[in-house]
């Protein structure tokens, strides 16, 4: 039987090693995807293994993020109980961790939810290397391996983050929508496939740019995008409308107003920006210089091979290569334009990029061999030898780099001591009425929740600034606000003790002058973790 336009036989289905059913698992491209997810995996594991990382402090932004599905699970809700200035998918798939730690502790669940993350972020190569598996085991290699090793998708693994997450579902999508090559004709996988992006854009709204570009390349078959777009809409607002029907205005100043009119005093220069994307200058240790040159090297080898692809093939881009290509280019001018920037930004670029250039060296290499843009199916030819000596030397770099970077995390350490958990939790009685400028303080300390009646339910402290204060947080004006000077006097009126960073507090705490007074006047510090946190307790009732 011959295969319709743009399908494909069983066999060639099975890949270049042309293998089916279950003898797939065992051909040389499912290897190299266990291989590197193998990789992959014991990085990460490896990372969240360094002393005080499971069950310590790590991260400001797991605090938020685990801390709303404690407070969601206890009967809170975002958005009208307390302020999360992201959508709620995270405080939904965080669910299953916070029921967790109410038969553990707040710390067990908050360990739960990164291993969770660990596998969500590892999960993330097996699915790059679907995506790329018919383009033969040039174009998987280096997918599956600059994603297995690439610092911003490990720094963001780490812990309770949203990029893994975000990119998790956003390569759900794509697998689903993608067919090979063409984008899938079924329409139940367009549906599904848009549900899965829609998710994705309700853990974080990046994910509206791998939407665009697979709406644009839908466009000519209107019903077809109809279908993915109302797939998307589907996946964002089942899991948002219900959290934002129960406080509309606040679920606006925290999602859209706080995001997109933040004022933020000093951006992250380009260079370090670029630095971070590339990944290159971090796992080469590069100065700025060589990074921006090795960023050029990368753009100029992509767009080169997919050219010389073209006209040696005679066929133009794919759908699965439009979207790689472009979704890379529009989240990293998207980066570049954004007011902020983080060290876990990258990880939600890292797969596209992976895509990008294991897609153009896979198909130079094909279309050198057979003047087509897919791997063959015999791997005898001497075309083929070539292509899997360059494999063989990819493999081995990447396993170099994933040795030199499992080195670099020997000597983390959390960025609160073990010992000061411990005095904490000895300090200060279950059920305390506990304030802090970091949620992963006290869910770390076991000291989350409260019985004191009028405790604040806070989770976070920057993104209540953010919102009450019209994109504004302590350093650039959110307490000129009164509605951010009423809670956070609120919350200090109630403490019954006060946990604070000491290097971070003034960017996080919108200070006044008669808040100052209050807390000076009403608490004292009775322990000090070196130069990273301190403990106050009340002193004064009122």
């Amino acid at each position: 039987m011959t295969p319709a336009a743009g399908g494909s036989s069983r066999r060639d289905a099975a890949g270049p090693a042309g293998a089916s059913g279950h003898r797939s698992w065992l051909s040389p491209v499912a290897l190299i995807i266990t291989g590197f997810t193998v990789i992959g995996l014991g990085l990460r594991l490896f990372l969240l293994s360094r002393p005080g990382y499971l069950l310590g402090v790590t991260q400001y932004d797991d605090g938020p993020y685990f801390g709303s599905a404690l407070r969601l699970v206890h009967g809170s809700l975002p958005y009208r109980d307390f302020i999360i200035v992201q959508p709620p998918g995270i405080t939904l798939v965080m669910t299953p961790a916070a029921l967790l730690a109410q038969v553990t502790s707040t710390a067990w669940g908050m360990a739960a939810g990164r291993i969770l993350t660990v596998l969500a972020s590892s999960a993330g190569i097996v699915l790059v290397g679907l995506l790329a598996r018919h383009r033969g085991p040039l174009a998987v290699a280096l997918s599956c391996g600059i994603l297995a090793i690439f610092p911003g998708s490990l720094v963001a693994a780490h812990t309770v983050l949203l990029e893994p997450w975000l990119t998790l579902f956003c390569l759900i999508g794509a697998v689903a929508v993608l067919d090979r090559d063409q984008l899938a004709r079924s329409r139940r996988r367009l549906l599904w496939g848009g549900v899965a992006f829609g998710f994705a854009g309700a853990v974080e709204v990046w994910a509206i740019i791998p939407v665009v570009v697979i709406a644009v390349l839908l466009a000519r078959e209107i019903r077809r995008a109809a279908l993915f777009v109302g797939g998307v809409a589907i996946g964002f607002f089942v899991p948002v409308i219900p959290f934002a029907a129960t406080a509309p205005r606040r679920f606006y100043n925290s999602f859209f107003a706080a995001q997109v009119f933040r004022v933020v005093p000093t951006r992250t220069p380009v260079h370090k920006r670029l630095r971070l994307m590339s990944g290159i200058g971090q796992l080469l240790h590069l100065g700025t210089t060589a990074t921006l040159i090795a960023a050029l090297i990368i753009v100029i080898f992509v767009a080169g091979a997919f050219i010389a692809a073209w006209r040696i093939s005679g066929r133009p881009l794919t759908d699965l290569d439009w979207f790689a290509v472009a979704t890379c280019t529009l989240v990293v001018a998207a980066f570049l334009w954004y007011a902020q920037f983080f060290l876990h930004f990258p990880a939600f670029l890292a797969p596209f990029l992976g895509l990008s250039i294991g897609l153009a060296a896979g198909r130079l290499a094909a279309a050198l061999q057979t003047g087509g843009i897919e791997a063959p199916a015999t791997q005898r030819s001497p075309g083929s030898w070539a292509q899997w000596a360059v494999v063989g030397l990819a493999a081995c770099g990447i396993v170099i780099l994933a040795v030199q970077q499992g080195q670099s995390d020997l000597n983390v350490s959390p960025r609160v001591t073990p010992a000061a958990l411990r005095t904490v939790d000895r300090i200060v009685h279950p059920g305390a009425c506990v304030l802090s400028d970091q949620a992963s303080f006290l869910i770390a300390a076991d000291r989350f929740y409260s019985s004191a009646p009028g405790c604040s339910e806070m989770v976070d402290a920057i993104g209540t600034d953010y919102s009450l204060g019209h994109g504004r947080d302590a350093r650039s004006g959110a307490a000129r606000y009164a509605a951010v000077n009423a809670t956070w006097r609120t919350a200090f009126r109630h403490a019954q003790y006060v946990w604070l960073s000491l290097r971070f507090n003034e960017r996080r705490i919108a200070w006044t002058p008669a808040l100052r007074s209050y807390f000076g006047s009403h608490f004292t510090r009775v322990y000090k973790d070196g130069k990273s946190d301190a403990l106050y307790a009340r002193t004064r009732s009122g």
